[in-house]
Order: C-alpha cells, then structure tokens, then sequence
C-alpha cells in the first residue's frame, strides 16, 4: 500500500484496531500505525497532514 491508498489503509487500520474510535485519533498515532503496517510500503517522509486527513476520513466512514 502507497498513501494514496486511502481506503485500503482506512479497511486495513478498521481490522487492525477493531476497538478504536478513528475520530479520536491524533495523526501522530496514525502516522505510527500507517508505516507499521505489514502492507504499507511506501516512503514515511512523503506523508502529510491531507493525506492523514483523508485516511482518518476514510476510517471514520467505513465505521459508520
């Protein structure tokens, strides 16, 4: 998974942290989760804000 994979890694984080409330998490701690991935295998530096953003987005909708 690249980070453009936004819902991939949004389905990924949704098994990976079944109890956790995505709305509550900081983007340190997303950021952390997202490179720990086994799947993820993108560069950390190319990460931002937006893209924490639409990833946390993405979480947060296949929640509901």
């Amino acid at each position: 998974m690249k980070w453009i994979d936004s819902l991939d890694i949004a389905l990924t984080l949704l098994e990976t942290h079944p109890e956790v409330d995505p709305s509550s998490v900081r983007f340190t701690d997303l950021y952390d989760w997202i490179i720990a991935l086994e799947e993820f295998n993108d560069d950390p530096a190319h990460c931002n804000e937006r893209i924490l953003e639409a990833i946390q987005q993405c979480w947060i909708d296949e929640c509901d």
